[in-house]
């Protein structure tokens, strides 16, 4: 499977936007907002490291590898984050929907939850996954969470996966939406939206 699309998703609160080094300079006084980057267990880029950033996902998405979107909110036009299409399986119409960060003044607006919609939506619509996963920190207890509240299942943890920059060891919590659960989930998620049950969103 090669991520080659580079289609832009647009909702309501959201729309997401093919990745260019244009959004730069927006990505980084997101990115700055709250210090994001301190968090030990995320891989939120340094506003310095901004434009590296951009570079690695731009060359991954020129390799069929990624594919990579920034994220503009509605109610104020402003970029506040990325997320991308990734890890694609080479045998299997399978993929992850990672590397995704929000701007703190962004949480609590329903953006997360529609981009995660319109990424779903692509995947399972118009790429005909079979399933697409999603992977976190486990200490990152948001994320999970908020994973397990768009309707997807946590399928295992893989102990001791990776080794972060500071040298600690990750254990990565694994979770999937597949094919046959997608039509609850998308009733879930546009219920929510309607609704405005996304306080974590």
């Amino acid at each position: 499977m090669q991520l080659t699309e580079s289609p832009t998703l647009a909702g309501s609160l959201v729309t997401l936007e093919p990745l260019s080094f244009d959004h730069v300079a927006e990505l980084r006084e997101a990115a700055n907002e709250a210090e994001l980057w301190r968090a030990w267990y995320t891989s939120i880029p340094h506003p310095e490291a901004m434009t590296t950033e951009v570079e690695r996902r731009l060359s991954l998405h020129e390799q069929g590898k990624m594919l990579p979107w920034a994220t503009r909110l509605a109610s104020t036009g402003r970029i506040v984050g990325m997320t991308t299409f990734m890890n694609p399986s080479a045998d299997a119409q399978r993929l992850e929907i990672g590397s995704t960060w929000l701007a703190r003044s962004a949480e609590g607006t329903g953006a997360n939850r529609e981009a995660k919609l319109l990424q779903l939506t692509y995947a399972f619509d118009v790429l005909d996954c079979i399933a697409v996963e999603f992977r976190t920190h486990w200490h990152n207890r948001q994320s999970r969470k908020a994973i397990a509240a768009l309707g997807a299942k946590e399928d295992g943890v893989l102990r001791s996966h990776s080794v972060g920059p500071d040298g600690a060891l990750r254990d990565t919590v694994i979770f999937s939406i597949t094919a046959s659960e997608w039509p609850a989930v998308r009733l879930g998620l546009r219920h929510s939206l309607t609704t405005r049950e996304f306080s974590l969103q």
